[in-house]
């Protein structure tokens, strides 16, 4: 495939808009940017990714979290809502416990949960935006899933192995200090990650080459793939895991909700515990609203607050920038997994990534 096919690919006019532009203009700038400095040296300390990564992650992608959960609830029966909410908490408990219990394994899941997010998020991006007609089978879903969520957590292991380790470390510790010894050896084969990941990058590609109708979805799909491989290969994975959820992942969501008609809703529902913001009274709406958000900020710093007087080295044994990056990772990973299975993949009837 030619770079003039991938570039119309990228570029080409889709549904989806400022968005979605905003999140490829922004990968391909960021790309470049920090291959240029790796070419000339360019050196960024650890503290200072750390604080772009926390900027990005917590300013950036948090309020956009919180609203997924805000636009799903909105409509639905009171019912509905507690039992969302019930679920959800449930999910929060038993996945801190797993680290508690055993944070090896609690590491190996928050890895899986962020390919998960950017996997499945940009599947149905794709589906809203500019079609999947290259993907016939639910096989080929998974592995395009796969796929571009490996681009988030398998490429940088593969390209800063030495970085994603001291990481991992850092976060087991906040539970279990030298916990990682038992694994360390993984990392000493990274090609076998490497190897399987491009095996599975080109029969992605393969396959949708192969199904390809003319419609530019294949080329689209292809484009983005290898830009987000550019990206986390180039840019430093501190940075890059806390650009890319903001710029990209959260960007796009946005692109895919205005361009998707609003879900279906059933005239008999009041909307339960959110009832009050369809009211035609705006002083009662900005009361409610104002009430959702002050309760979600607590509500989640109030968790966040639980997790770190529980751990017993909340900054895994490194200074305050880098320690607040591996519990902040920790965190954020404990809030997604629910957000994922509660938001998404147990509400069929709607979900966070709704597409009709």
């Amino acid at each position: 495939m030619s770079t003039t096919s991938l570039s119309a690919g990228l570029f080409r006019p889709a549904t989806g808009g400022l968005p979605l532009t905003a999140s490829r203009v922004g990968m391909v700038v960021l790309t470049l940017f920090f291959l240029i400095g790796r070419l000339v040296d360019l050196q960024i300390s650890l503290e200072v990714q750390a604080g772009i990564y926390l900027f990005g992650m917590v300013a950036m992608n948090l309020p956009h979290g919180g609203y997924e959960h805000f636009a799903n609830l909105r409509q639905r029966a009171a019912s509905f809502q507690g039992r969302y909410i019930l679920v959800y908490l449930l999910g929060v408990v038993l996945f801190t416990g797993l680290f508690f219990i055993e944070p090896l394994a609690g590491l190996g899941l928050a890895i899986a949960v962020a390919m998960a997010k950017g996997g499945f998020g940009d599947l149905h991006v794709m589906d809203a935006l500019y079609g999947t007609d290259h993907i016939r089978s639910r096989p080929q879903r998974w592995l395009a899933a796969a796929v571009r969520g490996g681009t988030v957590m398998i490429v940088p292991m593969i390209f800063w192995p030495g970085t994603f380790y001291t990481f991992s470390n850092i976060m087991v510790s906040i539970f279990d200090p030298g916990a990682m010894a038992a694994v360390g050896d993984i990392y000493s084969h990274i090609y076998l990650f490497g190897g399987v990941y491009a095996t599975l990058l080109v029969a992605h590609l393969g396959l949708g080459y192969w199904y390809a109708t003319g419609s530019g979805s294949f080329v689209a799909d292809a484009a983005e793939t290898l830009l987000l491989c550019a990206y986390f290969a180039v840019v430093p994975v501190v940075i890059a895991v806390g650009l890319y959820f903001p710029l990209w992942y959260s960007a796009r969501q946005v692109a895919r909700g205005t361009a998707v008609e609003e879900p279906p809703t059933d005239p008999d529902v009041d909307g339960g515990l959110l009832a009050g913001l369809d009211s035609d009274d705006p002083n009662q709406v900005a009361l409610v609203a104002w009430g959702v958000l002050i309760a979600g900020a607590i509500a989640t710093f109030g968790l966040a607050a639980v997790l770190w007087t529980l751990s017993p080295q909340p900054l895994g044994g490194a200074g305050l920038l880098v320690g607040l990056v591996a519990f902040w990772s920790i965190f954020i990973s404990i809030v997604a997994l629910p957000h994922i299975v509660v938001g998404a993949w147990l509400d069929r009837e709607r979900g966070i990534w709704y597409v009709p």
